[in-house]
């Protein structure tokens, strides 16, 4: 015993219409492949400016002869510039995470503009942070190390070696932290451009 059912040819056969199908659009991979590298830049980006405010929040060296009401030590805190390198590295770390979703919608759905709108645009806000954190905190390291025969300001680095060598480190990866936002910034304008 078999069973058959009669299945009706729909209307459009029938008549002799053919159901037009769109052409997939072209640059899907290469779209794709640029939502995927904003997304791995995005994490570079987390390692280096959290690298960054790491590295300078725990930059401290005391010296180790003092006298009886001295005592010498160089500490990030010691210096207000330090301070808002720090802060400003931490708030770029932490707008780097919260953009993570983002990337992911701009991966699943490429040909949306708004995540890229929204990206581009406080990209730009954190990449003036990071720039401004890391030139002033350049300028602090270099007279550190150079000191100012003009003012008088002599250097420390002689003296606070471990603690020169902990910023330096930290400006240079707060810098890689603004070669990264600005790859982002010109790929999200690359992709907006495209649309």
């Amino acid at each position: 015993m078999s069973t058959t059912v009669d299945v009706p040819e729909s209307s459009n056969v029938a008549k002799g219409k053919a159901i037009a199908v769109a052409p997939p659009r072209p640059g899907g991979g290469l779209k794709k492949g640029a939502a995927i590298m904003d997304f791995i830049l995005r994490l570079g980006g987390i390692a280096s400016s959290l690298g960054a405010a790491a590295t300078m929040g725990t930059s401290d060296q005391t010296l180790p002869f003092f006298t009886q009401f001295f005592q010498f030590e160089a500490s990030y805190d010691s210096f207000t510039t330090f301070q808002f390198f720090v802060i400003t590295m931490s708030l770029v770390a932490g707008y780097l995470v919260l953009s993570l979703p983002f990337s992911i919608v701009a991966i699943i759905r490429l040909h949306a503009a708004g995540p890229r709108l929204f990206l581009i645009i406080l990209d730009t806000v954190f990449l003036t942070l990071a720039t401004a954190s890391g030139a002033s905190a350049a300028a602090i390291v270099y007279l550190a190390h150079n000191g100012n025969q003009d003012a008088n300001w002599l250097a420390i680095c002689n003296q606070f070696g471990d603690f020169c060598a902990q910023t330096s480190g930290a400006v240079v990866s707060s810098l890689v932290a603004v070669v990264i936002l600005v790859l982002l910034v010109l790929m999200s304008a690359l992709a907006l451009r495209r649309r």
